[in-house]
């Protein structure tokens, strides 16, 4: 009996040493949890925060995801249900067509087949032979016969155009005899003029038949791939090209890389090393010749 006494006695002791040591760990994995859900509920909390910041640049607001393509013109989306702060930015920022027009990137191929001379008139440039011209432009185009003709007569009275050669002259008139008649016309009507005389124009270039110089109303609104300059200047380059087969000059070749080209070389044809140029003398009244082109 007492040996039984002993072994409960024993027993419940341990029993109570159990109980001391459990009671203290179960509360430690309690408090241990609670405080790794409480975290975990804040770091997510705090995460939410850290993207609105990034998409918008204001805590606590988010800025719809841009569909489809970004404004600057990035055909990679940004990730699903998230926008970057490039892509943010760009997409309220207006397009160019908003703000701008776009230059012209056509004409019209064909027009009325008919002319109407242009009402304006000026003083002779030059010396020597003064040759009277008149300008007429296609019906059926947006191009204004009066503003083609005062700006072809600023052209042809530049003093490096082919006044500085001391014996040709010129003079815009609207009515009365003419030397020479400048018509402005859509492709197919250019195609119809100088075909007729046996030129084949495609609807691209410009041609001189007779008395009158033809001007491709494609060349003189859109300028060409091989000028680099403004179109005013092409328009310059047209303008001296043709007149000058009206005062018996032909087509010059370019003298060597790097020089200005004539004025009498095929510019559209390629420039072959040299540089574009639209006048038939440079401001010290020199030539800009090139080799004769048959």
């Amino acid at each position: 009996m007492a040996a039984r006494d002993r072994r409960r006695r024993h027993g419940r002791r341990r029993a109570k040493r159990r109980a001391s040591i459990a009671g203290p760990l179960a509360l430690a994995v309690v408090l241990v949890l609670g405080a790794t859900a409480g975290y975990a509920a804040w770091h997510k909390s705090r995460a939410t925060e850290g993207s609105a910041a990034l998409d918008t640049g204001v805590t606590g607001t988010t800025t719809p995801p841009v569909s489809g393509t970004l404004a600057d013109g990035d055909s990679s989306p940004s990730p699903k249900g998230t926008t970057s702060p490039k892509a943010s930015k760009k997409a309220t920022k207006p397009s160019a067509s908003a703000t701008t027009s776009a230059p012209p990137t056509s004409v019209p191929k064909h027009g009325t087949g008919s002319f109407s001379v242009a009402h304006a008139s000026g003083s002779a440039s030059g010396h020597g032979t003064i040759r009277r011209y008149k300008v007429e432009v296609e019906g059926g185009i947006s191009l204004s016969a009066t503003d083609a003709a005062h700006e072809i007569a600023v052209i042809l009275a530049d003093p490096r155009g082919w006044t500085a050669d001391g014996h040709d002259g010129f003079q815009l008139v609207s009515s009365g005899p003419a030397d020479f008649v400048i018509k402005i016309a859509t492709p197919d009507t250019v195609d119809r003029i100088c075909g007729a005389a046996g030129l084949l124009t495609h609807g691209e270039v410009n041609c001189d038949v007779g008395a009158t110089v033809v001007v491709n109303l494609k060349r003189w609104m859109l300028g060409s791939p091989e000028f680099d300059g403004p179109i005013a200047g092409y328009r310059a380059l047209i303008i001296n090209h043709e007149v000058g087969h009206r005062i018996g000059h032909h087509h010059e070749g370019c003298p060597g890389p790097g020089k200005p080209a004539p004025v009498m070389m095929q510019q559209i044809k390629g420039l072959h090393g040299c540089v574009a140029n639209q006048w038939p003398y440079d401001s010290q009244g020199h030539y800009l010749s090139g080799p004769p082109v048959a």
